[in-house]
């Protein structure tokens, strides 16, 4: 029975950190710390139950079920998992995710060198060099666990070390709209480093590492799957909590500053002088290469599970048309993408919690279908909100619990919940969703 070494776990955890790890967990922290002020704890609990707390358990529920995203998505139906997963690489992949990796590595990293209009050239470059990592994806725990993930575990530590120590300025007063929304602010924008839908998919991609070296006993894969996804947490409160303290004495260097990527360049050059300017390049750079990496083979190998198309050829077409988007540039790109990810994040969130329990229901079906599409609607409120659309009059929105953060979707789904889940006790037959799915497709397990 094969078993990974101490080496391998760590190497693993690593792995799974750095692939994280990209640009939206870095310049999101420091530019809400700066804008929230003295509220920056309310501002830091809101992000960190959505970008810790919420990916660390969607990354446990993929490791139950061995990394298959299909058979968390099987209780909306397989057209409505297809649908819902399709969605979640597009955001996470070449729509969202992985254009934003080129255009934060050049804005923080670049430019300053090579000038303001050459993001086609950089982005091309950059996307030759993410492709041929990515076109050998068993390969990954050796080329990021040994290779890239000490180089960027080592460079993040400098920043966060750099952030606790040095103190600019005191804390201001939070700024508007922060200064009545910091908590839900802070959700907002944990759910814009996207690491919920990260963890959905890099889950094919930890689990094919840890096969690669011999491990194929389900129980196993899932246990390490767990450790991984647990060490990534950690190391993701240590990043936050520090780049927290960063922005928040941060003001006097950047008062103008309209995103992380300007509170970050300034305060480098701050504590780090001349110098600073290539450390924080070469850190940006190795950062967001690491994920698009990590999301062209997350993304290449679902796409290539599900159409008869090859793997190597979704990773070009995947790293061309990212290519192309990211030069649209970084604002437009993260106005674009909010709206989105706020209306189909709550339905992912049912669907992650729910699987721990589908097996409990007599019909899995019956019980989660209508709730994620209850969250779907709201969530479809609340993307239309953040676009500055009011679906609802502003009376209806008022009276719902938890509107104001973001959340109006978690009691009414909660409550249908309930009383689907009672009435399926006692009225339902048994129905074993999952396992009838396996018998028909046993090759999902090998797959996944």
């Amino acid at each position: 029975m094969q078993k990974l070494s101490f080496r391998d776990i760590i190497l693993l955890g690593m792995t799974n950190f750095v692939l994280y790890v990209g640009a939206g967990n870095i310049i999101f922290p420091p530019y809400l710390g700066m804008c929230t002020g003295t509220e920056v704890i309310s501002s830091a609990i809101g992000f960190i139950i959505t970008g810790v707390g919420l990916p660390v358990i969607a990354a446990i529920a993929l490791a139950n079920k061995v990394g298959s995203l299909t058979l968390i998505t099987l209780p909306i139906g397989l057209k409505g998992g297809i649908v819902a997963a399709v969605i979640c690489y597009l955001c996470i992949g070449p729509l969202n995710a992985i254009p934003r990796t080129t255009t934060v590595a050049y804005e923080m990293g670049a430019a300053p060198y090579m000038g303001e209009d050459n993001l086609l050239i950089y982005s091309v470059i950059y996307y030759v060099i993410a492709a041929l990592f990515a076109l050998y994806p068993t390969k990954i725990l050796d080329t990021v666990g040994r290779f890239l993930s000490p180089v960027k575990i080592g460079a993040l530590l400098v920043l966060c070390v750099a952030g606790v120590i040095f103190s600019p300025s005191a804390p201001i007063d939070p700024v508007e709209p922060y200064r009545s929304q910091a908590f839900s602010e802070g959700i907002i924008n944990g759910y814009l480093t996207l690491d919920t839908l990260a963890s959905l998919a890099f889950g094919i991609v930890i689990v094919n590492a840890i096969r690669s070296r011999g491990v194929t006993e389900r129980k196993r894969i899932t246990k390490y799957a767990i450790i991984s996804g647990s060490m990534a947490g950690i190391g993701f409160i240590v990043i936050y909590v520090s780049l927290f303290k960063l922005g928040v004495t941060a003001h006097v260097l950047a008062p103008e500053a309209e995103n992380g990527a300007t509170v970050l360049r300034a305060f480098v050059n701050y504590a780090f002088g001349t110098g600073g300017n290539i450390f924080l390049s070469l850190l940006i750079t190795i950062v967001c290469l690491v994920t698009a990496i990590g999301l062209i083979c997350a993304c290449s190998a679902y796409f290539s599970s599900i159409t008869p198309i090859r793997y190597r050829a979704y990773v070009f077409a995947i790293a061309i048309f990212s290519c192309v988007i990211s030069n649209l540039g970084l604002t437009e790109l993260i106005r674009i993408s909010t709206p989105l990810l706020m209306t189909v994040y709550p339905m992912f969130v049912v669907l992650v919690f729910t699987s721990f329990v589908a097996r409990r229901f007599n019909n899995p079906r019956f019980v989660i279908a209508p709730v994620a599409l209850l969250s779907l609607a709201f969530g479809l409120v609340d993307g239309f909100k953040t676009a500055g659309i009011s679906l609802l009059p502003p009376s209806v929105t008022t009276l719902l619990p938890l509107s104001d953060a973001y959340l109006a979707w978690l009691l009414p789904s909660l409550v249908l919940l309930i009383i689907l889940a009672l009435y399926d006790h006692f009225l339902n037959p048994r129905y074993e969703l999952e396992d009838e799915y396996l018998k028909e497709h046993p090759e999902e397990i090998q797959q996944s």
